[in-house]
């Protein structure tokens, strides 16, 4: 155990450094990866668009043959999206539409709100286009040989559009880590085991073990629900025992810090080895990490607010990385403080806040780690350095929550 605070960079930074892609990677359909992390580089075997096409409904012309408006044109052809036409007569006009292949000789199309087709099949042009007017240049968005995709890309529904338009119906993914999840604490019971009404004195529901189970499977997490460990070293030594080897990534919440019922250091150190850092931050600063042969292990603090704020600073990143994912630090927004915070503390403080009707922030009434609310309430966090005083209309550091927690 350390007895001295440890600052959040220098904690993420040796557990990331812990990090390692766990063994096997899949071949997935492209329709079931959103979330997945993408191991193999996507390059392009084909130019997109393929042809230089139309961007709008409208005629594909030769500029030169339109000098002036009002020029009349023959219609030569008619050319929908997915055919080829045949190659412009000069002279002539072709009837496209959006997404059609331009005929080879026209370099413009013109917009059909600026013809005027007559009864005898010709179009009077109504105004006189430029070379390359409403033309997507094939290539324009992929050339042939590009890497549209880098390995370590967590995939989108935008990135998976991407991968099809290059013609691919699988990636080879990472495999989902498997984590065990538990929480400890003879105080704790399960929503609908006990109504609130006849709720034992010290009895509180147990909220963490819903919200931690959502954020690893929105992850990408296959969890492993190991429900509450009792408050005794020989069923914590158990639970993570039995978690141990089957899973990637062992998580507990609860039973951290050196008290007398905390037993999760001592169970750890007897089944593997480990290191209890107290973090310099607010709220979070008990925090464990520690190994069991080959399966990590991470202690989250019990109060619910200090658990989820752990989990995205140093829990997120971590998971994100064992699945090959580079860039895994949440990006701060610059943003405006609409309150005042006087006095800021000796470690850096993650605040609770939420966008108001005129663009800044304003703070939770209390920022104590009990008060869940303060979560479902904010939009983010305001990350603020130790020791810093904010006054109402400074700039501010903001982690959004909903990066945080896709």
């Amino acid at each position: 155990m350390r007895d001295s605070l440890t600052s959040l960079d220098s904690a993420l930074a040796s557990l990331l450094a812990q990090a390692r892609l766990p063994a096997g990677s899949e071949q997935v359909s492209t329709f079931d990866a959103d979330g997945r992390v993408l191991l193999a580089q996507a390059v392009s075997p084909l130019q997109v668009p393929p042809h230089d096409n139309s961007a709008m409904d409208g005629y594909a012309v030769r500029s030169g043959d339109v000098h002036a408006a009002g020029t009349l044109l023959p219609v030569s052809q008619r050319i929908a999206a997915g055919q080829m036409g045949e190659p412009l007569v000069p002279g002539t006009a072709a009837r496209i539409f959006t997404g059609a292949p331009l005929p080879a000789g026209a370099d413009a199309v013109v917009m059909q709100e600026d013809c005027e087709l007559l009864a005898d099949g010709s179009v009077r042009v109504n105004a006189a286009p430029k070379a390359g007017q409403w033309v997507r240049r094939a290539g324009d968005d992929i050339v042939r040989g590009a890497v549209v995709l880098e390995a370590g890309t967590r995939l989108t529904p935008a990135e998976l559009g991407l991968a099809a338009s290059i013609g691919l119906a699988q990636l080879e993914v990472a495999r989902r880590p498997r984590v065990a999840l538990f929480s400890t604490g003879d105080e704790l019971v399960m929503p609908g085991s006990v109504r609130p009404e006849d709720m034992p004195p010290g009895a509180i529901y147990n909220s963490n073990r819903f919200f931690l189970r959502a954020m690893l499977q929105r992850l990408g997490c296959e969890v492993t629900d190991l429900g509450i460990v009792p408050d005794q070293r020989e069923a914590t030594v158990a639970a993570l025992r039995d978690a141990a080897g089957a899973h990637d990534l062992i998580l507990t919440s609860g039973g951290v810090s050196v008290g007398e019922e905390d037993h999760i250091k001592p169970a750890v150190e007897q089944l593997g080895q480990l290191d209890l850092w107290k973090i310099a931050i607010k709220p979070g600063k008990p925090f464990a990490y520690g190994r069991l042969g080959e399966t990590h292990f991470m202690g989250l603090p019990g109060n619910p607010v200090s658990s989820f704020v752990t989990f995205v600073l140093l829990v997120r990143p971590f998971v994100l990385r064992l699945q090959g994912v580079a860039d895994v630090a949440p990006r701060g927004i610059a943003a405006r403080a609409d309150f005042d915070w006087p006095r800021g503390d000796r470690r850096r403080e993650f605040l609770r806040v939420r966008y108001n009707d005129s663009g800044g922030l304003e703070l939770f009434r209390n920022q104590t780690s009990n008060l869940l609310t303060s979560a479902a309430w904010g939009d983010g966090v305001v990350d603020n350095a130790p020791g810093n005083a904010i006054a109402r209309g400074d700039t501010v550091r903001f982690l959004s929550f909903a990066e945080l927690l896709a």
